[in-house]
């Protein structure tokens, strides 16, 4: 065996908090190559370095792993749509502000969707999120960008937007994230998984943005 391909010597102590991130880290790692099926909590004690018992105290199982790992994902989806915000402009009446709030999300989100597959798979992975926001429980804030807002908070925050600023009737702002969110994603989703990839794939972007408009017309 060569010295690239020994495993990482394990490590006999973690300050308080290190193996948790280590493992975490790893986990990341592997879903960013491989999506939520390469998550293996094996893998990611073997990647961390320390024996696959050492990590029942932070992760008892694969699925407690994958659950944390989706957290992280879907921070990195908040933080890329966040960054589209962060370029607005900020001096555009509140009309165009509020439009360009929209195109901002779906933009952040398509981008991630293409240049970070895995990860962007691993976050919109199964889960009861939206059961458990409607049964009262909090948002995970692990998941949640900067601003302290996970993407679908972050969609909701730019549709209210459009409410405000008189481009959005009121009694139309109900249940439209769920539109804008079914149609931003399905594109991704037939770009970077279907039959569209080859076709599209490199305009995605600007396919996006024609998706976009049609997505505020709709609403």
């Amino acid at each position: 065996m060569t010295t690239a391909s020994k495993p990482p010597a394990a490590r006999s102590t973690y300050r308080h908090g290190d193996l948790r991130r280590a493992l975490l880290e790893a986990g990341v790692a592997l879903a960013r190559a491989g999506g939520p099926e390469a998550v293996v909590l094996r893998e990611a004690t073997r990647r961390a370095g320390v024996a696959p018992n050492a990590a029942y105290r932070h992760f008892d199982s694969r699925q407690a792993l994958l659950r944390a790992v989706r957290s992280a994902a879907l921070a990195a989806v908040a933080r890329a749509m966040e960054a589209e915000l962060a370029a607005l402009p900020q001096d555009l009446p509140p009309a165009e502000f509020a439009r360009a709030n929209v195109r901002a999300v779906g933009t952040g989100y398509l981008r991630f969707a293409q240049a970070e597959t895995g990860l962007f798979r691993t976050a919109f992975a199964a889960s009861d999120d939206l059961k458990e926001r409607a049964q009262g429980r909090p948002a995970d804030a692990e998941r949640s960008g900067q601003s302290g807002l996970d993407p679908f908070e972050l969609l909701g925050a730019a549709l209210d937007k459009l409410v405000d600023a008189g481009v959005l009737p009121p009694e139309r702002r109900p249940g439209a994230e769920f539109l804008a969110w079914s149609a931003v994603h399905g594109l991704a989703m037939l770009v970077i998984d279907g039959p569209l990839g080859p076709v599209i794939g490199p305009q995605m972007q600007q396919i996006g943005q024609r998706l976009l408009d049609m997505v505020e017309k709709g609403l």
